[in-house]
């Protein structure tokens, strides 16, 4: 089930949604990365944003534009 809706048509909105999450998932993962130094408050706040930018991004791939492609065929009795 979870595959099918991996592989399901992803509403426009969501798409947008997914596309800001890996952004803001980037911004993190820049700031985490930086060769400077950072305040603590700095970087606690980025690993944040990756953790934020990645579930935002995992959540709104999973959505369906058609739940009905998610319904599996009538099931046969033997």
């Amino acid at each position: 089930m979870l595959m099918k809706r991996w592989k399901a048509k992803t509403p426009n909105f969501w798409k947008k949604v997914q596309k800001i999450g890996l952004a803001v998932g980037a911004i993190g993962g820049a700031i985490l990365t930086a060769p400077i130094s950072l305040p603590a408050a700095v970087i606690t706040t980025a690993g944040y944003l990756v953790t934020a930018g990645a579930v935002t991004a995992a959540v709104s791939q999973l959505t369906v534009e058609n739940p009905k492609d998610l319904e599996d065929g009538p099931k046969e009795e033997n």
